[in-house]
């Protein structure tokens, strides 16, 4: 059997092959002496590489249609209303009092609503492993996955990674056995080879869309903090977010993430390169760990790169230096502009985030720096990265305190418009949590817990283990907008 296995798949390849090589060799022009005559058998055969091509893209649906799965996913919506225009008897207190101070004591709640949301996956491990975008998942309380075979089961969450928006969830087949699609190559796509996207689009399970690669690596997209996305024009719609985008051998090249609204045939896809790195450490640990300087860095205008006297055609500018971060400790200052990094030059401040990720923390690397118009070297001993996610006292359906947080970095600080040095970064609430009880939400930053100050996810797993069972205290937190606030967190009793 897995001799035919390989002997089939050889055969459809061979068949794909063909079939682009026929439909390449149909676009160029014939001379006028090798055009057949009326009734002569012309030396290519239109309707036999239009089949040639149809057999192709069917033989990839008919093999990986079953590995793409619908994942729904149970959660809560935040209360309705914000953002409405209130009844007009309670516009004078809104005019009178202003919105800031309306939004926070006067403006009704409604009740919390259960909703669903549905996006797509694809198996990618026989024992169970599901990959799919990080915001399908994005505070889900239950999750469900429906097979092809219209088989269903319930999955857990084996860990997310909103800097690159993959998740992987597992489910358990018991006896059963899962379809899973192979992995591709995603370094050795070329622009213009064919695509073929399969999700479930608005519901409609399972769909298949063919397009070409129309560009690789496209960064500033603002959809991930770690971009290289695959650009296809292969028809991606909501519902496709975390099915696959396959070759024509029927690999995974990428995880269909997002779509420009505005327009038209413009989808990207995480590249499955990218994808396999984060996979296999959220498998392995369930987080994923990166490599860290310590800085805050800002791309080069024109006008910049002549003021601190370098070429504008590289290196990024050092804005902040970390209190004791790996940067500082190697003597980078602000100001420093950063136009190499182990011997590479630096072109932007993607290529350089994405670089300085890939660094194993506690290795030692070599930055070329200028600074007041001379050329320095420094040597850095990469740090970890922080600001993973963290989860403190929250299961699955929100036992617990149901409160995922991170440290307050750069990315996190940009992404939820907070500001200050302190505090940690709310980045889920799990439904029915004592945290959503207490009214606290993605985007918060937690000050103060029982009047303890709180400067790093450590500090607050500390204070929050400190706690005892029914106790209320009061939580200080910072909101983007209303400024700094009082809640009161009930710890749960414990079952």
């Amino acid at each position: 059997m897995a001799r035919q296995g390989g002997d089939m798949r050889l055969t459809r390849e061979r068949v794909f092959a063909t079939g682009a090589l026929l439909a390449a060799l149909c676009l160029v022009p014939q001379p006028a002496s090798a055009q057949p005559r009326p009734g002569d058998a012309g030396p290519l055969d239109s309707h036999a590489i239009l089949k040639a091509l149809e057999d192709g893209f069917a033989s990839v649906a008919d093999r990986v249609t079953p590995s793409v799965v619908n994942v729904s996913v149970k959660s809560k919506k935040a209360p309705p209303g914000e953002g409405e225009q209130p009844p007009e008897g309670e516009q004078r207190f809104r005019d009178f009092f202003g919105p800031e101070f309306y939004d926070r004591f006067f403006k009704r709640r409604a009740p919390r609503e259960e909703t669903r949301s549905a996006g797509s996956g694809v198996i990618v491990d026989a024992r169970g492993y599901i990959l799919t975008n990080a915001h399908v998942v994005e505070n889900a309380a239950e999750i469900e996955v429906r097979l092809s075979d219209d088989r269903k089961f319930a999955a857990t969450l084996v860990g997310r990674d909103p800097k690159t928006d993959l998740a992987v969830v597992k489910i358990d087949p018991g006896a059963g056995s899962l379809p899973a699609a192979e992995l591709g190559d995603s370094d050795k796509l070329r622009i213009g080879q064919w695509a073929i996207a399969i999700g479930n689009p608005f519901g409609l399970d399972r769909t298949v869309t063919v397009g070409i690669i129309s560009a690789t690596g496209r960064t500033r997209v603002g959809v991930a903090t770690y971009e290289a996305f695959i650009q296809t024009d292969a028809s991606i719609n909501p519902g496709n977010s975390g099915g696959p985008l396959l070759n024509l051998d029927g690999r995974v090249i990428g995880i269909n993430t997002a779509i420009v609204s505005s327009g038209q045939g413009i989808g990207f896809a995480i590249p499955i390169n990218m994808v396999r790195e984060v996979m296999n450490q959220l498998i392995a640990k369930g987080r994923v760990v990166r490599g860290w300087l310590g800085i805050s860095i800002q791309d080069l205008t024109d006008d910049l790169a002549a003021g601190f006297g370098v070429s504008s055609k590289g290196g990024v500018l050092v804005a902040d230096v970390l209190k004791d971060g790996p940067a500082e400790s190697a003597g980078m200052k602000p100001g420093d502009v950063i136009v190499e990094l182990g011997g590479a030059p630096i072109k932007e401040v993607t290529d350089l985030q994405k670089r300085v990720a890939a660094i194993p923390p506690g290795r030692a690397v070599a930055l070329t720096v200028v600074r007041d118009r001379k050329t320095s070297k420094l040597t850095v001993k990469v740090g970890e990265q922080p600001g993973d996610e963290t989860v403190v006292a929250a299961g699955s359906k929100g036992e617990g305190l149901g409160v995922m947080v991170e440290e307050l970095g750069e990315d996190a600080a940009q992404a939820f418009g907070l500001r200050g040095r302190s505090g940690v970064v709310v980045t889920a609430v799990a439904p029915d949590s004592a945290a959503a009880e207490a009214g606290i939400k993605e985007g918060d930053l937690v000050l103060e817990v029982n009047r303890r100050r709180i400067n790093s996810v450590e500090e607050f797993k500390k204070t929050v283990a400190a706690l005892k069972p029914g106790e209320a205290v009061p939580v200080q937190i910072a909101r983007s907008g209303t400024g700094r606030e009082y809640v009161v967190l009930k710890v749960p009793d414990k079952p």
